[in-house]
């Protein structure tokens, strides 16, 4: 990913994980909703694009899974190969270029979770995605829900432009919003349909566990997520 549009995790990777590994929507709300929408991955070749520190690929190789994952962030990779050890193949690689080290056709699936909102060519980056899935491979993607962005950021519902948010731990967040259609258009031009759309809920726990955000999250949505399959005539 471009160093301009991409959120600069290097040097706040552990405060991420620290937050991620518990709180209300990474643990609670986004990690769950991608999981359940990737189903049974026992003994499935699985990409994690945009790996973070390893969250998500620790439940998919505890689930049978056989987990490649790669992030941008340097300080990311390094907290993932801890996490994960010998138990999954973690590199370091910019979702701006293209995938050259990975075969065609490698993955039974792929997840990008709340990831492409960072990305600049949200459509070559999934081309590549396309390339290494298997014709009947899935891909799973979650992103943040456009009415959340309106509401954060205003203006016009369909507005397509980088915006920023400054988050709590210092770190400044610059992604990509769009309307629903945008992405869906988008996914259409990389040769990919949707099979399923989640406006995504939060899990039951997160009601003992973070009252306020269940609350908000059971009222409005937050995120969202896909499963995309590949389209069998590859059209624009």
């Amino acid at each position: 990913m471009g160093a301009e549009n991409v959120i600069p995790y290097d040097g706040y990777a552990e405060d991420f994980e620290e937050a991620a590994a518990g709180n209300a929507y990474n643990a609670n709300y986004d990690r769950p909703a991608v999981l359940d929408l990737l189903g049974d991955v026992a003994g499935r070749a699985v990409l994690d694009a945009g790996c973070g520190p390893g969250l998500y690929a620790r439940e998919l190789v505890a689930r049978g899974a056989a987990v490649t994952g790669f992030d941008q962030s340097g300080d990311m990779v390094a907290l993932a190969r801890r996490r994960l050890g010998s138990r999954a193949v973690i590199k370091q690689h910019d979702l701006a270029h293209p995938l050259d080290w990975l075969p065609s056709g490698a993955f039974d699936a792929a997840i990008m979770a709340l990831v492409i909102h960072y990305v600049p060519d949200r459509v070559a980056c999934l081309r590549e995605l396309r390339r290494v899935l298997h014709p009947e491979g899935k891909l799973i993607i979650s992103t943040s829900h456009p009415t959340a962005d309106w509401a954060m950021d205003g203006g016009s519902y369909f507005a397509e432009k980088f915006v920023e948010d400054q988050w709590s731990c210092g770190m400044l967040s610059k992604f990509w919003r769009q309307p629903l259609e945008a992405w869906f258009s988008e996914f259409w031009k990389a040769g990919f349909m949707v099979e399923r759309l989640t406006e995504t809920r939060p899990v039951r726990a997160m009601e003992d566990t973070h009252p306020e955000e269940y609350e908000t999250l059971s009222r409005e949505p937050g995120f969202i997520a896909f499963r995309l399959a590949v389209r069998r005539d590859g059209k624009e």
